[in-house]
């Protein structure tokens, strides 16, 4: 059966200080919860914290011997070499990243990222030995002109067409809704709930069905305290990809105890 996985995103958010305190506070307030303590030494549930890059190491510290996983937002997909400003998957790996957060919809929409250079990013990740959150999702026109599957399916296709079963091993999906991102708009669980059972389903297509009924499928459009436990309650919803309400402990560990609720 699967669980459920809560990571939160802190996008180009906070400082050395906030983000320390972040950090700290959330690892206290999960040592101080019961049930989201139990979930996590269970296995039912996971989370993680993505900070921005020069805040890796240091929220790495902070969070090192708790059960928090430790992500980042992005990487390149070459080896270390002559590519000024970016940062290489194995980087990552070295200073104590588990995960990396591909294919997000404002690296698409705002960094112009193609299919092609995530799918390129995927490979390299995990070959460094990073599990990888692929994000995918639809624009607020592409909703309204009913092409939120297809859409789906071209993404999925363009990340991950062609490549083998193995990799869905170390792969985890985030449906995130465009244009539920900091909008104050959301998906209603119906909505949120066939997004992901199309997904599942897509997925099975390329890898067949046992493959896919084992994948954890995120909800990314601004997943909160109040609507979590009903969004989370979803048969194909496995978790979240926390934006804005990840730079608060006091609004993300709602969210965890909504996900062992």
């Amino acid at each position: 059966m699967r669980g459920k996985f809560v990571a939160g995103n802190w996008k180009m958010n906070t400082d050395h200080a906030s983000g320390l305190a972040l950090a700290k506070s959330l690892v206290d307030g999960i040592r101080a919860d019961a049930a989201i303590s139990a979930g996590l030494a269970s296995g039912k549930l996971r989370t993680a914290v993505c900070p921005p890059f020069p805040y890796l190491a240091a929220v790495a510290g902070a969070i090192q011997g708790s059960k928090v996983e430790l992500g980042a937002q992005n990487c390149y997909m070459e080896k270390p070499g002559a590519f000024t400003g970016e940062v290489a998957a194995s980087m990552l790996k070295d200073i104590g990243c588990g995960l990396v957060v591909l294919g997000h919809s404002e690296r698409r929409h705002k960094m112009g990222e193609t299919d092609a250079q995530i799918k390129a990013k995927l490979v390299a990740a995990q070959a460094a030995g990073l599990e990888v959150i692929l994000c995918l999702g639809e624009t607020l026109a592409e909703r309204q002109a009913e092409k939120t599957f297809s859409v789906l399916a071209e993404q999925i296709a363009g990340a991950l067409g062609g490549l083998p079963v193995e990799t869905l091993a170390k792969l985890v999906i985030a449906y995130e809704p465009v244009w539920a991102i900091g909008t104050g708009v959301n998906a209603s669980p119906a909505q949120a709930q066939e997004a992901h059972a199309f997904i599942r389903k897509d997925l099975a297509k390329h890898f067949g069905q046992a493959a896919a009924d084992k994948m954890i499928i995120q909800y990314g459009g601004s997943l909160t305290a109040d609507n979590a436990r009903e969004i989370l309650s979803q048969p194909d919803v496995d978790g979240g990809l926390v934006g804005g309400a990840s730079l608060d402990a006091k609004k993300f560990l709602p969210i965890l105890q909504a996900a062992v609720a």
